[in-house]
This record gives C-alpha cells, sequence and structure tokens, in this order.
C-alpha cells in the first residue's frame, strides 16, 4: 500500500496529520487532495526526514539545486551549498550531480540533508556510460532502470524522469524551427538516444515498470519538461505543449496506479504568457502539483537570473504553480557557490510568498500584517525578527545609523510614521 492508495482507502497516516498541522488544514482536506493526485507528500519509505506537502491549497514550495559537474567535483563545497539552501529554509533540495563519484555523493548529502531529495537518474546512467567508455545511444532499458532503483534503494525522495520526450515528439522538434533545440540536459540524453536508435523513450515504453518502481519505494515522480523553452521566443510551442498533453496521460496513468505525481514546467515564458501556462498544466493534469523553473520572464540578464526567475515564480505561484524551483545569479554562467544558492533561495522564497498572499493562504497574511504592525510602532527588533532574512536587514540599518534611534536615515526627523505617531486626535 502506497501512501496515495491508503489516502483513497480513507486511512490516515502520519505523515498526513504533520503536514495538515504545518498547513493549518484539515486532516481530512490533504487526505483527500493527495488520494485524488493533487498534492503529493515526497517522503521516501527509506527515510526519516519531516514531512512537506506540495500542492493544491497549501504555501508555495521552494527547492534549490546543487551538484558537482565534471570541473568541479568537490563534495565539501556540495555540503556547504545543501548548508545554505537549508538555512536559508529551502523546502526540498536536488542533487545534480555529474562529476565524481556521484554514489558517495550522494550518500553524503542523502546523510546530511533534513529536508526532501530529489534527483535526475539519467544523470548518472550517461556518467556510468562515459566511465565504461559506451556511448549514451548504446545505453539500455536495463541501465537506467538499475540506476533509478539504486537511488530509490538509497533513499531518494522522488526523481526527474523525462517520460513525455516520445520518438513522435523528438521528429517534431528536429524538423521544426525552434530557435534552441533542447536546454534539458536529461531532454537532450534522451532525444539524442531515440534519435539515433529509432526507437521509443525507454522510460515511456516502460512506465508501468517505472510505477512499480515508485510504489514499492515510495518515490514521487517529478514528470520533466525535457522540451522546456530555452528562450522567451520559443515560448509556448507545439514541442512544449505535445510533451505537456503526454505527461497529462501519465499523470493518469499514476494515479490509478497509486503512485503520488508532479509536473515539471516551462523554464523561459514571457511575463504575458505565464499565467496562461499554469492555467494550460492544471487543465491538462488535472491539478496536477505544478514544479516550474523560474520561468525566467526575459534572456538577457546574465548575472541576474536568481531575479529575472522570481519574477516569473511570483506570477506563477499566484496562477496557481505549487513548487518553484529556483534560479541563482550564476544561471548560465558557472556553478553557484554557497552564497548564490543562499540568495537564490532567499529571493525565491519571496516570490513564493507573494504568491501565497495572492493565494489567500491565512499564514502569509498574518506574517505580513504582524511586519505592518512592528512597522507602525517603529518596532525595529520585531521588524528584524520577522524579516525573511534578519541579519541582512540589520546589517543594512547598522551601515548609517540614524541620529535618532526610532527613525531611519532615509527620511531621518521627516518620518512619516513617527510625524503621524506624535499627532493627539
Amino acid at each position: 500500500m502506497s501512501l496515495m492508495t491508503d489516502c483513497m482507502a480513507g486511512k490516515t497516516p502520519d505523515d498526513i496529520k504533520i503536514v495538515a498541522e504545518k498547513e493549518d488544514r484539515s486532516v481530512d482536506y490533504v487526505r483527500q487532495m493527495v488520494a485524488e493526485g493533487k498534492i503529493v507528500i515526497p517522503r521516501n519509505t527509506n527515510r526519516e526526514i519531516e514531512p512537506i506537502g506540495i500542492g493544491k491549497g497549501l504555501t508555495t514550495k521552494v527547492n534549490a539545486n546543487i551538484g558537482t559537474s565534471g570541473d568541479k567535483a568537490d563534495i565539501g563545497f556540495e555540503l556547504e551549498k545543501l548548508a545554505a539552501a537549508e538555512k536559508a529554509k529551502a523546502d526540498a533540495v536536488m542533487d545534480l550531480s555529474t562529476g565524481g563519484d556521484l554514489k558517495a555523493i550522494r550518500a553524503e548529502i542523502l546523510g546530511k540533508s533534513i529536508i526532501p531529495l530529489g534527483t535526475v537518474p539519467i544523470y548518472e546512467t550517461a556518467i556510468k556510460m562515459i566511465d565504461r567508455e559506451i556511448a549514451m545511444i548504446d545505453m539500455t532499458v536495463d541501465d537506467i532502470f538499475s540506476t533509478i532503483e539504486d537511488q530509490a534503494r538509497m533513499g531518494v525522495d522522488f526523481i526527474t524522469v523525462h517520460c513525455g520526450v516520445t520518438s513522435r515528439i523528438v521528429d517534431m522538434l528536429l524538423r521544426g524551427d525552434r530557435l534552441i533545440k533542447v536546454v534539458s540536459r536529461g531532454g537532450a540524453f534522451l532525444v539524442e538516444w531515440i534519435h539515433y536508435n529509432k526507437q521509443e523513450n525507454p522510460l515511456y515504453e516502460h512506465y508501468d515498470r517505472l510505477l512499480e518502481l515508485a510504489n514499492e519505494y515510495e518515490l514521487t515522480l517529478s514528470l520533466g519538461d525535457g522540451l522546456r523553452p530555452g528562450t522567451v521566443l520559443d515560448a509556448t510551442d507545439i514541442s512544449q505543449i505535445h510533451e505537456l498533453v503526454v505527461l497529462g496521460e501519465l499523470v493518469e496513468r499514476a494515479r490509478k496506479a497509486g503512485v503520488q505525481t508532479m509536473v515539471e514546467g516551462p523554464g523561459h515564458i514571457p511575463v504575458n504568457e505565464v499565467e496562461m501556462n499554469v492555467q494550460l498544466q492544471k487543465s491538462i493534469t488535472k491539478e496536477a502539483p505544478f514544479y516550474v523553473l523560474g520561468p525566467i520572464v526575459t534572456d538577457i540578464a546574465p548575472g541576474y537570473d536568481h531575479l529575472t526567475s522570481a519574477i516569473g515564480g511570483a506570477i506563477a505561484g499566484a496562477a496557481g504553480a505549487d513548487f518553484l524551483c529556483y534560479v541563482t545569479k550564476a544561471e548560465h554562467l558557472c556553478l553557484p557557490d554557497p552564497e548564490s544558492v543562499w540568495e537564490g533561495v532567499m529571493v525565491t522564497r519571496i516570490a513564493a510568498h507573494a504568491a501565497d498572499l495572492a493565494k489567500g493562504i491565512k499564514k502569509a497574511w498574518d506574517w505580513d500584517r504582524s511586519m505592518s504592525e512592528a512597522r507602525h510602532k517603529l518596532d525595529w527588533e520585531q521588524m528584524f525578527k520577522l524579516a525573511i532574512d534578519p541579519e541582512l536587514a540589520k546589517k543594512i540599518r547598522n551601515q548609517m545609523p540614524p541620529a535618532e534611534e526610532k527613525v531611519c536615515t532615509m527620511c531621518g526627523e521627516y518620518c512619516a510614521l513617527k510625524k503621524i505617531g506624535e499627532i493627539k486626535p
């Protein structure tokens, strides 16, 4: 029995009770939404972590990506990034490592992480092939599935699997006029494999085998957007939408099998198309939790893509997206360092909170009300306590101490709050 099938049967596992309490929702509501596949609680049966809920009616969650590359494979560096992500209060983390001893790196991260951990198994599969001096196009079905099972056995909580990259879509993609064909690494591996082997995507063709593994380990499937647009010029094109339609079908099959599933969304989308993309995903997948990368709303800002992403994330979250994958300022440039991870989580949490206000989440409104009351009273210590980043707020205020302790240097004696507060009606 999986968590989802338990909920379908009217049972109330502990994870349901914990999520309901954290989210200020009724146990019945959370159980029903999990049963319907509209909320997921990613937690492998082999892990002891505090469960989080992602989906309809819950606070918008934030994921941080970490991981090595072939040029920098330092587990200590990755653990520093993990610590930065957790200190910044990320809700989940993904290990996207492609360099070094991937299994050892994952074991270290799993051992240190106190939040759900996700991976992209095709990465490790590709690296194994390279290490064996075998071309990626010679990957077998067992190669990818043995990696998935090994990661699930280790305790990975959710995996990105690009099941929607079908042979039909690949043919359309390669013949089409998309400016940047593929930006997803996992998508690129599978496009190459499908094209040269003239066979169907093994993750699509053997989807039932994937569902069996997911059921065995309570592995949440994150159906990846292998053909997400990598430029706003390709946004909402036929390749992206065709893949989404396939993912909608796969969500239904997963729900029937009692497997928790979320759907990943587009990368680069102009502001005016963000809300429509969220609504389209929710309609096609019948309200499956939506996990979005950004979306990044313009292509011109390398070095500031944590901000282009936060803009898109706030709009997507307000429109109904459930899970925001952060983008750091290092995106498109290099591996992020711990400082970039911290900053990326913070700006994405701000976007998620702004979305929660739009969604009418009570906890979000209570937080803003408390901050506003503290500002009204010029209660600086309370303002610092309530700030999303208290240390930064204190540091900035202390850069130029005002002559009068109650006010700030910006307005000084002309502080509107101080002057109005002195009026006696």
